[in-house]
C-alpha cells in the first residue's frame, strides 16, 4: 500500500516563499508521474506542476516563474518550491502520485494548507 505524506504548508506573507514536500512510501516499483494540485474553497482542483519518472517537469502558467518542482528519486520525495507568493495562491495543496506500468495506480495525499496573507 502506498502512502503520501505532505508537509511544509503554513501561513506566509505576500511575496514570501514556502517549500512543500511529498514523501511517498510503500510498494512503489515505478513512478510514472508525480504532481502538485491545489484547490481553493468554491473552486475546482487545478494542476500546479508535474514531474515525470524521466525527470520532465511542467508548471502551470499561473505559477510559471514563481514555482518549481523537483524530485529526489532515491527517497521518492517530491518538492514544490514556491516564491513570490500571492494571496491567490492560497489553497489546499495536494500531492498526486501515478505509479506504473504495469497498470496505472493513482494516489493522493491528504493535502496541506497554504495561506498567503498579510
Amino acid at each position: 500500500q502506498v502512502q503520501l505524506t505532505e508537509s511544509g504548508g503554513g501561513l506566509v506573507q505576500p511575496g514570501g516563499s514556502l517549500g512543500l514536500s511529498c514523501a511517498a512510501s510503500g510498494s512503489i516499483f515505478s513512478i510514472a508521474v508525480m504532481g502538485w494540485y491545489r484547490q481553493a474553497p468554491g473552486t475546482q482542483r487545478q494542476l500546479v506542476a508535474t514531474i515525470t519518472g524521466g525527470g520532465t517537469s511542467f508548471v502551470a502558467d499561473s505559477v510559471k516563474g514563481r514555482f518549481s518542482i523537483s524530485r529526489d528519486n532515491a527517497n521518492n520525495t517530491m518538492y514544490l518550491q514556491m516564491t513570490s507568493l500571492k494571496p491567490e495562491d492560497t489553497a489546499t495543496y495536494y500531492c498526486k502520485l501515478v505509479v506504473g506500468p504495469p497498470g496505472l495506480h493513482i494516489y493522493w495525499g491528504q493535502g496541506t494548507q497554504v495561506t498567503v496573507s498579510s
